[in-house]
């Protein structure tokens, strides 16, 4: 099984010169934890994810973990604060990110893989030590967005294989 047989062809994207505000938008809009940042040509120039954008929240010397639901990106995530809470004003930090360039934020080396990519190969970037692969861009040889594989396609992918039906009930 190659990476071509499992991948999700319809891709989201955001593109580099989007604003932060737009990222929040597509987080808000689509059930999705990433999404892969292409130039005008389609080319993977970055990854940008739900923890990119969380990052934008947190002070320099103090972890930020945020007990509320801001926007949806951070629905089914749970964060505690250190404090000082004097230094924590969310509202200002959005307004102030808000029109930032998602390449300002972004992940600028996302691992990809190539369309013939073996099915070991994927799992094994999927499963490697790196908790912030949790997709995987799929891309012809000059970088251009093909495809995208998700955990989620994996397991389903080995699923089918094996020819498991059941239902969960």
């Amino acid at each position: 099984m190659q990476a071509r047989d499992i991948m999700t062809t319809d891709v989201e994207t955001l593109g580099p010169d989007d604003d932060v505000a737009a990222a929040f938008t597509a987080f808000g809009r689509h059930g999705f934890s990433g999404f892969p940042v292409v130039d005008e040509t389609n080319r993977v120039v970055g990854v940008i994810t739900e923890s990119d954008l969380v990052d934008l929240f947190e002070p320099d010397d103090e972890p930020l973990w945020i007990p509320i639901g801001l926007p949806p990106f951070v629905d089914t995530l749970t964060y505690q604060v250190k404090p000082p809470w004097a230094d924590l004003d969310l509202g200002v930090d959005l307004v102030r990110n808000a029109d930032r360039p998602v390449r300002a934020v972004m992940s600028s080396a996302p691992v990809t893989v190539e369309p013939d990519a073996d099915l070991d190969v994927v799992l094994a970037l999927l499963a490697s030590d790196d908790p912030n692969v949790n997709r995987v861009p799929v891309v012809e040889d000059d970088g251009t967005l093909v495809g995208l594989i998700a955990r989620q396609d994996v397991i389903r992918a080995i699923r089918d294989a094996r020819g498991d039906d059941h239902d969960v009930a």
